[in-house]
């Protein structure tokens, strides 16, 4: 590819095409995407959290970033060409970022930012200008971009293959040029990219997701008036509601980090019209998980009205439920609640 200048009289400039690597090193490429995060993926911004971060193996991420939704971005910088281990350096660094805490992640923030009091959930919403109803859940998904003067054949078709296997891996390729006074001019292409991710997602056949007033449509009589007084509970208490295609979850916000700890599903769902609870996210998330664990199951088996769902317990919604069991239940679920948020994340 040949690209030009245009002086004041018309003339062109010829921008001669570099090796990036002869004159440059890749901490150079790194400043550089570094102060431009907009345009590291796509029409997409990122926040960059961390550079050089050390992993658990003593490996090193290049740039770490945050999206809009709270997925993690590792960037990995080739000056040159793409070698083979390039992936497996890569797919080594997800493993290591996938289980990193909202804490940590923070923490990671606070020595990049050299800022001590900086308060993640804070400085991201203000960065993406986020509107109040818009719910972040950060690390629930990474995503990995490999950036290079040459993307070789084998990465190609690698990243393309992860990503119709739900691994979200962008190639971006970059031209470098210079004019003969020393001007510098960077041009980029994602070689696998978003268009990887659209076709994914066509061949998933996914479903539209619900909201409040569908949700409630759908139910009878019974689950109406549950659910009305579940969801003003939730409301009530801050505690977020995720909206999917069949139902919702209702998370407790642990400085950012949402944690499941119920499922309310609609007549139509395979669960029926019923509420399900979220005992492996709670394990999986929360610190001392397990007493808080215990005293849900515990609580719920004495109310009555629930059954086995595998390893969670679930109650479907029928005449057969009072009003007086809803308000124990609901009495129940505040108590998970606050012990949940005083636990606080898993480390």
């Amino acid at each position: 590819m040949k690209l030009f200048s245009i002086d004041k009289d018309g003339k062109f400039i010829h921008y001669a095409e570099h090796d990036f690597k002869v004159k440059n090193f890749e901490q150079k490429l790194e400043f550089w995407l570094e102060n431009n995060p907009a345009h590291i993926l796509e029409d997409e911004n990122v926040l960059i959290i961390g550079r050089q971060v050390t992993t658990n193996l003593g490996s090193i991420i290049d740039l770490l970033g945050i999206d809009r939704e709270g997925n993690l971005v590792v960037i990995e910088l080739k000056r040159d060409r793409t070698p083979r281990e390039t992936l497996a350096q890569i797919l080594e660094y997800a493993s290591f970022i996938e289980d990193i805490s909202y804490t940590q992640l923070e923490e990671i923030f606070k020595e990049y930012s050299s800022e001590e009091n900086l308060i993640l959930t804070d400085y991201h919403r203000n960065y993406f200008q986020l509107q109040k109803d818009e719910a972040v859940a950060f690390n629930k998904n990474q995503k990995l971009i490999i950036v290079g003067q040459h993307i070789t054949k084998e990465i190609k078709q690698t990243s393309s293959f992860l990503s119709k296997r739900g691994i979200e891996v962008f190639c971006l390729e970059f031209k470098y040029f210079e004019t003969k006074s020393g001007e510098q001019i960077i041009s980029s292409e994602f070689v696998v990219g978003k268009d990887s991710y659209a076709e994914k997602k066509i061949i998933s056949g996914a479903l539209p997701k619900v909201n409040k007033e569908t949700f409630l449509k759908s139910l009878d009589q019974y689950g109406k008036n549950f659910f009305e007084h579940l969801l003003e509970f939730a409301e009530k208490n801050s505690l977020p509601i995720h909206w999917g295609s069949k139902g919702f979850s209702i998370n407790v916000d642990l400085n950012g980090n949402h944690v499941n700890i119920l499922y309310g599903y609609p007549p139509h769902s395979v669960y029926k019209q019923s509420v399900c609870t979220a005992f492996a996210e709670i394990l999986r998330k929360v610190k001392d998980a397990e007493s808080i664990v215990a005293l849900y199951k515990q609580e719920l088996n004495k109310l009555g009205g629930f059954e086995s769902a595998g390893a969670e317990l679930k109650c479907v919604v029928t005449k057969d439920l009072k009003d007086a069991q809803r308000e124990k239940f609901l009495e129940i679920l505040f108590s998970v609640v606050e012990i949940t948020r005083k636990n606080g994340l898993n480390e």
